[in-house]
């Protein structure tokens, strides 16, 4: 009893709010409508039409705020006769007045709500075969048009839903050409079934009638961002912008800027959408992508804060700080974002992929690894028929291949590749490219070429197949045919740059230092952007290294940095160059931390870092780093070379011959044009050293038990 008087209570002071809020909502509506004017001639005739029109205004006020009333219970209490109650004071009060929009849309919202959207319908197709020219009817029938469409399980009749809507739209233009209101809403349909040259001639007439107007030119704007015509977009939301600041259209030209990936432009544009309007939240979500694409985590993070905090039940705002924070390399509060995310979205798998890359970029293979097989499993023992079943498997099949190859588990690899070429025609495409890939990265040319071979017969248009054979037939020892190859997709654009930085890279490979020279040359011509020239300037400077032109190689990784202080590639580079040869080893030291504060988890940079200190003496730091390094890249030879000699240097020989037979072992694995012939000379001279030395220790170990 207690509890039902509880809810009896909660109800009435739902309808005597709602009654309270609608009276003052309507009251706005009754005073601006338009009465006749007062007309002191006949005093009579004006209190008849005054009295009558009050009336019927009161009851259609009375008979909307009960259907209202009987709403809020049915959506509290899901009991059907208040719906027909509801519906029934609706109809009243529209029958009233018919040209409410107000009473309108909550009828069609109420039928909706009711599921009885095809009794709606019928009964206005009623009205309108009685009178065609009732424009109520007709925008009636529009709102359930549109309620309908809403709806995402209705997706499979949603063209013949919008063309309905677009039938009546178009009666209501030729009875009411003034109904902008309705004219957008028709290009809205338009562009939702492709009539995208309808959408353009009412857009046309509707700029003529009022070029200003605000909705018009952001349904303008958007159909040309739909047709790739970004350009124009940018130029009409310039001049409206101009005439008169916007936050919605300063957001569009946001969205246009970032089509032709002009952040810059972009960042500016989202900046005024969020002075305009601070409480827009799609406002902040632009600027906060466009801040991400410009490389400007921390900012970007900020945005994504100050929407977490507006909405802190949305899963959305939690992957998104994980990933600035993972950018920023700060784990432990990505962890703790996607621990949010998983609370609001259990299950979800963009959640899942996330978790996955933190994990990876803690260097933690086997739970990225054990994350993503759950998933799969997961998705597995749902039907895979779904395509978007299909296309998250692959996501989830790529990501596990990559991370296999990442821990040279090069067997899982191959094999969880294979899986993905059954999902289909696309994803096998996806699938044979990172196969090649896979048998690269463990060093088998042979079974990468056939990979190659295969997949290229099978898709002779795949260019990164091509390109990607072309390579393989370089690292093969054959730059020649490679070369051809190459230069077999050159088109004669500036899209060649990328073919004229890969002959380059066959060249070097190879030793022919002039050809590679030659092409960076070529691609320097091409470059149109600073980031290419820079990539062009540390090609250089790598081959001028490998042939000990040293000054000469210092001069282009001065170049890039100059224009990029912080290319964390070059930096370890030079940085590793000047340590490799003993010099300037301070200042060695700190390009190569500047490279880890990029990217801290790097295995290449802590292997510099370490070998940097290794020559300094500073050998538990050199330690401390190589082994780091050791764990993120197992397999390389360098790096496992680097910590033994730290381990012979301090005594420890076991440990010092231990990684020089893993070294030993990874030169034996790797791709032969990268085999350095003197350094695994030295280092199998180093390993019959130390072993001669642990031998005569044992020797002497034992002499000196003997003697006691």
């Amino acid at each position: 009893m207690k509890t039902k008087k509880h809810c009896a209570l909660n109800l009435s002071r739902i309808a005597a709010l709602t009654f309270a809020l609608f009276a003052v909502a309507l009251i706005p509506a009754r005073i601006n409508a338009q009465t006749p004017p007062v007309n002191k001639e006949d005093d009579s005739a004006d209190k008849s039409y005054s009295i009558t029109d009050q009336a019927k205004r009161a009851e259609a006020f009375y008979d909307f705020t009960m259907g209202h009333v009987n709403e809020v219970f049915f959506v509290t209490t899901n009991r059907a006769d208040y719906a027909t109650a509801a519906l029934d004071f609706y109809k009243k009060a529209y029958a009233l007045d018919p040209d409410s929009p107000v009473i309108g849309e909550h009828l069609a919202e109420m039928y909706y709500e009711a599921r009885r959207a095809p009794e709606a319908i019928k009964e206005v197709m009623g009205i309108l075969q009685k009178d065609p020219t009732n424009l109520g009817a007709r925008h009636l029938l529009v709102r359930i048009y549109l309620r309908t469409l809403s709806d995402p399980s209705t997706t499979s009749t949603q063209q013949e839903t919008a063309a309905r809507a677009i039938e009546q739209l178009e009666q209501i233009h030729k009875l009411d050409p003034k109904d902008t209101e309705s004219e957008l809403w028709l290009v809205r349909l338009y562009r939702l079934t492709g009539e995208t040259a309808k959408a353009e001639t009412v857009l046309r007439d509707l700029l003529k009638q009022d070029p200003n107007d605000e909705g018009v030119i952001e349904q303008a704007a958007q159909l040309m961002l739909d047709h790739g015509r970004a350009q124009e977009s940018v130029t009409l939301l310039k001049d409206a912008t101009t005439r008169a600041p916007s936050g919605r259209l300063s957001d569009l030209l946001g969205d246009a800027y970032t089509q032709l990936h002009d952040f810059a432009d972009a960042e500016i544009a989202y900046g005024k959408a969020v002075d305009a309007e601070p409480d827009e939240p799609g406002h902040h979500r632009g600027l906060a992508q466009t801040l991400a694409s410009e490389g400007k985590f921390k900012e970007a993070l900020a945005q994504y804060q100050l929407l977490s905090q507006a909405d802190p039940d949305d899963p959305e705002n939690y992957l998104h700080l994980a990933e600035m924070h993972r950018q920023l390399h700060q784990l432990d509060e990505a962890e703790k974002d996607i621990v949010q995310a998983k609370q609001r979205a259990p299950g979800n798998l963009e959640v899942v992929y996330s978790e996955a890359m933190i994990y990876e970029a803690q260097g933690r293979y086997s739970d990225a690894i054990q994350t993503l097989n759950t998933a799969v499993a997961g998705l597995k023992s749902e039907t895979t028929a779904a395509p978007t079943n299909r296309r998250s498997l692959a996501v989830l099949y790529e990501q596990l291949g990559r991370l296999y190859m990442d821990s040279e588990n090069y067997p899982a690899a191959i094999k969880i590749l294979d899986d993905m070429t059954h999902l289909g025609e696309e994803e096998a495409r996806r699938a044979s490219i990172l196969t090649v890939d896979a048998y690269r990265a463990a060093g088998d040319l042979p079974h990468a070429l056939e990979a190659a071979d295969k997949a290229i017969a099978k898709y002779p248009d795949e260019r990164e197949l091509r390109v990607t054979r072309a390579l393989l037939l370089g690292e093969n020892g054959d730059p020649d045919q490679a070369a051809s190859q190459l230069r077999s997709m050159l088109t004669h654009s500036a899209a060649d740059m990328e073919i004229d930085l890969d002959l380059a890279q066959v060249f070097q490979q190879n030793k022919r230092y002039d050809d590679a020279d030659a092409a960076l040359t070529q691609a320097e011509n091409l470059a149109m952007r600073n980031n290419e020239r820079e990539m062009v300037w540390f090609m250089r400077g790598t081959i001028y290294d490998r042939q000990k032109k040293f000054d000469q190689a210092e001069e282009q990784f001065k170049r890039v940095l100059a224009e990029n202080p912080h290319s964390a590639t070059v930096l370890n580079y030079y940085g590793y160059m000047l340590a490799d040869r003993g010099i300037r080893l301070p200042e060695a030291t700190e390009m190569i931390k500047r490279a880890l504060a990029d990217d801290p988890t790097n295995g290449a940079y802590l292997d510099s870092l370490g070998w940097a200190y290794y020559k300094q003496e500073r050998l538990a730091e050199a330690e401390d780093s190589l082994r780091q390094a050791a764990s993120r890249q197992p397999g390389d030879a360098t790096i496992l070379d680097h910590l033994g000699d730290v381990y012979f240097k301090r005594g420890k020989l076991d440990l010092a011959a231990a990684q020089w037979d893993h070294a030993l072992a990874a030169w034996h694995h790797t791709l032969p044009l990268d085999v350095e012939p003197d350094k695994l000379s030295a280092l199998e001279t180093k390993i019959a050293n130390v072993k001669r030395q642990i031998a005569q220790q044992k020797t002497s170990g034992t002499n000196k038990q003997r003697q006691n």
